[in-house]
């Protein structure tokens, strides 16, 4: 396993790749840039089109093949090795860049049209190789950190795309534009060759040519895990948004602030600046392990910065600001970098996760299609995007009005997501509990099990047990709690959304516990981990009380592995019975540090209660 995230470009398992892909979006803006650039400053030598025209279509033009062959590049990706796929793409990138190369050569507009698609088909079929390949060359410890570095490498190479493209193209000169292409794609190839190969996810898997069909079938199989499918949609929302922001920048740059044309250059490299960053924050944040919890708080700061940036925009500037100096001397323009690369920021931190995501609860033998699935909704996005901002300044709308508006409709759609998957907002809860309230120090992860079914047992210290075991564990857990904590609302909104199991006692509400075990063997079935705290109660004075034998009948119908936890450093805190006096107003953090230690697995045969009890009772040590 990698020492950390940057020490991953040292390994030949990632290094090369990460070279392959970010030569590859290099390549991908820096030729699409280069040609609207040209053709806009030199319109008289590519006679046949409006530069306006030439603007609009050249997105289109590059967008199209991942609506059209994205469902047949998911199935390729799926069927071969992913390693070969990739480099099949890098070749035809070097062939793509030979007949760029002679459209330059000869001005002739319609064969760097065609290149260009090509371009756009290049990245269809190399994404879901790219994504897909993540998880079989990464542990899972390694997977966020993985996915941050594929990000910030990604945004990087667009932002250094599409900054040469502008003096490349000043420089007029075929002798330097045609030998760049050429090499950048060269370059991708030889990199491509380092990368080991591995053995394909499905060999079995039948092609299907069709494209419309294959579009379907991708779909169909993405659709097959809801809160994978919300992820994805979620990860489409970005593009959207990022779209919406970069494509105003030129204009918010030229009529709204008045400078010169490196201003672009600034705007867009504090926001390329900003999600690099953040990116590789996802990591240090999460502790190393996917943590959902960072997307709702991505989603809040973009939405937070993007409003911002609208307060921040000057109603006047100089005109005497066409210099870069003049510029920089005004306030305004500060607010507005570090608003951009604020947002850029918070968009790491949003968008990391969710592929990580995406990557940690797909199968392996659909990783590919899933991921060209995710390729067809953001190109939708993307589409829709333009669409929206088009209409937006049609009818009157001012850039900085569509930048408030787009922050605003972002509470909304996130709003939308987090109701229909509140683990999204629950480990954000979980997340911020563990980090400025506890210190929680965990051991023993891994002693979960990735896949199947699994009893987690664990002593019963204080209300927010369930949320410090949610926060350590990255699979989701449906916890057994007492049904009287549901009649609170705030609290039944949290376990509700948890898909806590309310129980009772037998002399309370027998109805309740027998829907209680019938609901925990349905969970156990289905391959879900339950967690219950088998004393029954929280503890009057910090000791573990004896565990009750529902434990016992739950195995008996489900014989499924255990696995023991122990907290220590709760006990004495806000939400436990032991808080007196002032310690009920001070997080633990300033008193001590919350353990959790999480024991290996224990077979179901020839468990007792009381064997249970003093094995969580030696994982929780003497301090309670």
């Amino acid at each position: 396993m990698a020492d950390s995230q940057f020490s991953l470009l040292r390994q030949r398992r990632f290094g090369p790749f990460f070279c392959t892909q970010a030569l590859g979006a290099f390549n991908d803006n820096f030729y699409k840039n280069l040609l609207v650039i040209l053709v806009t400053y030199d319109a008289a030598s590519y006679s046949g089109i409006d530069p306006v025209q030439l603007t609009q279509l050249s997105g289109g033009l590059f967008i199209l093949p991942f609506v059209l062959f994205s469902g047949l590049a998911g199935q390729l990706a799926d069927r071969f090795d992913k390693i070969t796929v990739m480099r099949a793409v890098k070749v035809l990138e070097v062939g793509i860049m030979c007949l760029a190369t002679a459209g330059f050569m000869t001005h002739h507009i319609w064969v760097l049209l065609a290149a260009l698609f090509l371009m756009g088909l290049h990245s269809t079929f190399f994404a879901p190789a790219k994504y897909g390949l993540l998880p079989s060359i990464l542990e899972s410890r390694e997977l966020v950190g993985g996915n941050a570095m594929l990000e910030m490498g990604t945004f990087v190479a667009i932002l250094l795309g599409q900054s040469l493209a502008g003096p490349i193209a000043a420089s007029g000169s075929n002798a330097v534009i045609g030998p760049t292409l050429l090499a950048v794609s060269l370059l991708g190839l030889t990199a491509s060759f380092y990368i080991p190969k591995m053995a394909p996810a499905a060999p079995d898997l039948a092609i299907d040519w069709n494209l419309w069909r294959s579009a379907k079938e991708n779909m169909a199989v993405a659709h097959r895990d809801r809160n994978v499918f919300l992820a994805i949609l979620g990860i489409s929302w970005f593009w959207f948004w990022g779209i919406l922001i970069l494509a105003q920048m030129p204009i918010y740059a030229n009529r709204i602030l008045h400078g010169p044309e490196v201003t672009v250059t600034i705007l867009m490299f504090g926001f390329t600046l900003g999600i690099g960053t953040g990116s590789l924050l996802c990591e240090k944040l999460s502790g190393g392990r996917l943590e959902i919890g960072l997307v709702p708080f991505g989603s809040l700061l973009m939405t937070i910065f993007g409003v911002d940036l609208y307060f921040a925009t000057p109603t006047t500037l100089p005109v005497a600001a066409s210099t870069l100096s003049a510029l920089l001397e005004s306030t305004a323009i500060w607010r507005i970098v570090v608003d951009l690369v604020l947002i850029g920021l918070a968009g790491g931190l949003y968008i990391v996760p969710l592929y990580a995501l995406v990557q940690r609860r797909t199968p392996m033998n659909v990783m590919s299609r899933v991921i060209a699935a995710t390729s067809i909704w953001n190109a939708i996005f993307m589409v829709v995007a333009s669409l929206f901002g088009a209409l937006m300044v049609h009818n009157g709308v001012s850039v900085p009005g569509l930048l408030l508006c787009c922050a605003l409709l972002n509470i909304v759609v996130t709003a939308v997501i987090y109701a229909q998957v509140p683990e999204f907002l629950l480990r954000f809860l979980a997340w911020v509990l563990t980090r400025l309230i506890y210190r929680v120090r965990v051991t023993g992860t891994d002693h979960i099990p990735r896949k199947g079914p699994a009893l987690v047992i664990c002593n019963h210290v204080s209300y927010v047990d369930a949320l410090v075991l949610s926060s350590a564990v990255v699979r989701p857990m449906r916890f057994v709690m007492e049904a009287a904590i549901f009649r609170f609302p705030l609290l039944n909104w949290i376990f509700t959304g948890m898909k806590a199991i309310p129980v009772s006692s037998a002399r309370e509400n027998r109805a309740v516990r027998e829907a209680a075990f019938e609901a925990v063997a349905e969970a156990l079935r289905d391959g879900h981990v339950v967690c219950i705290f088998p004393e029954g109660k929280l503890t009057r004075d910090g000791d573990i009380d004896e565990f009750r034998p529902g434990i016992l009948r739950i195995l008996a119908e489900n014989p499924v592995p255990i696995v023991p936890i122990g907290l220590s450093g709760l006990w004495g805190s806000l939400f436990s019975y032991g808080a007196r006096g002032l310690a009920r107003f001070l997080p633990v953090r300033f008193k001590s540090r919350v353990e959790m230690r999480i024991g290996a697995a224990v077979t179901p045969t020839g468990v007792t209660p009381d064997g249970l009890r003093h094995t969580v009772l030696a994982l929780r040590g003497s301090r309670r």
